[in-house]
């Protein structure tokens, strides 16, 4: 009984472990082509176009009046139209972004503007922060379009980075993907897990590869040409999507052959995006069935794998270290052996891949310790969004339920 189940954990932890060398060496070929924020700061422009900032917003309150801080302290060389968007809101935000641009009486002169647009109503067939963000656009005066999220905040060079880049490379979206701020144990626990599920099915590469682009675009930051967001038919093209940043991408590159490009924004733009583990789930859930184009058999699938690759993995190589130590005592020592060396090298090669990858992304290093439970609630979440999506249990975002019918081919 003792030589099979160390052959059994030494197979898999053998096979774990070359598959997270795989990981490792995709993300090291990937890395060194990795298009980074950061490296339009100092593209020069003959012309800066004016950009306006349009923010939707619902009860932030607390978030707004940050970002309006990181907007105004933008080093920005033309003119930067800062617009919130307050939907339907019945806290005190309007009086929290007055209070903040109280602070800084200079930004006019700096060519910073700020309006508040406050929004009462939204039409039975549109999601709400679709709605107020086509209010925002319509009012907007710049010759670009900045979309954000109010738990966003902005490094002093980033519209600038993102303005150059679009306008070197002729774009008609760019896109950004935030570093994520660890305020809660989930966040540094369970988010970069569901996040690296989320890249495996829109890799980086992909989205910018222009001759086979799987598109993806990240809502919390997506910067416009006001002709490609016209061509695309601005918000009204994407009025009732769970994941409006996934059809903008879709829609501005397979149905207006428009050119569009993600980049790492890293430290140069932070999220805070759920205050509690049941808003995060929530949240993921909507994403991974929208990601998975509603398929139930791919969430199930994506949960599979997700379960292998973490928990799987992980508990495998102990076992196999486990058996190995329990034949090394009993004598045998090249089946004790083979057990602690499979089990070490799968450990060694998934804990190694997790760091770096955690590093990137800024999450602590030691957070991939927590792999296992991070990949089993990742999975509970896809199995859950799987089931909800066969029963018709309805999805709310934007201030509205929806009842989803899944794809089955």
């Amino acid at each position: 009984m003792l030589v099979v189940s160390v052959w059994i954990f030494a197979a898999m932890s053998a096979a774990g472990g070359f598959y997270w060398l795989i990981v490792r060496w995709r993300v090291h070929r990937d890395r060194s082509g990795r298009p980074n924020m950061r490296s339009g700061i100092d593209l020069p422009l003959d012309v800066w176009p004016t950009v306006s900032v349009v923010v939707p917003a619902h009860n932030e309150e607390q978030h707004a009046p940050e970002l309006l801080r990181s907007l105004v302290a933008q080093s920005y060389p033309a003119a930067l139209e800062v617009i919130f968007v307050l939907d339907r809101c019945t806290d005190a935000s309007r009086a929290a972004l007055e209070r903040e641009w109280a602070r800084h009486p200079d930004a006019s002169r700096r060519g910073v503007s700020l309006r508040i647009i406050e929004n009462d109503s939204c039409p039975p067939d549109w999601a709400g922060k679709c709605n107020a963000a086509a209010v925002g656009a319509a009012a907007a005066t710049g010759e670009r379009l900045l979309f954000t999220d109010a738990d966003t905040l902005f490094d002093p060079l980033l519209v600038r980075a993102s303005v150059a880049l679009l306008e070197d490379r002729g774009l008609s979206l760019l896109s950004a993907l935030p570093g994520v701020s660890i305020r809660h144990l989930f966040e540094a626990t369970v988010q970069p897990m569901a996040a690296m599920e989320l890249m495996k099915l829109f890799p980086i590469a992909r989205a910018n590869d222009a001759a086979h682009p799987r598109p993806f675009a990240n809502g919390q930051f997506m910067l416009f040409t006001r002709e490609g967001y016209d061509a695309i038919g601005g918000h009204a093209a994407v009025k009732d999507d769970l994941l409006e940043d996934l059809a903008f991408a879709r829609a501005a590159v397979q149905v207006a052959h428009l050119r569009a490009g993600l980049f790492v924004a890293d430290d140069m733009l932070h999220v805070r995006m759920y205050e509690t583990y049941k808003q995060f789930r929530h949240g993921w859930r909507r994403i991974f069935i929208e990601a998975s184009r509603r398929r139930p058999y791919k969430l199930r699938r994506y949960a599979t794998e997700c379960l292998l690759a973490g928990a799987g993995v992980f508990m495998a190589a102990w076992f196999s270290l486990g058996c190995g130590i329990i034949a090394l005592r009993s004598g045998d020592a090249p089946l004790g052996w083979a057990g602690i060396g499979c089990g070490a090298f799968a450990l060694c090669m998934q804990q190694a891949t997790l760091m770096h990858i955690f590093a990137l992304i800024g999450v602590p290093r030691l957070a991939a310790l927590t792999c296992a439970h991070g990949s089993i609630a990742v999975a509970g979440i896809m199995w859950q969004a799987a089931r909800d999506l066969v029963a018709g249990k309805p999805v709310r975002w934007g201030g509205r339920d929806y009842v989803l019918t899944p794809v089955r081919d």
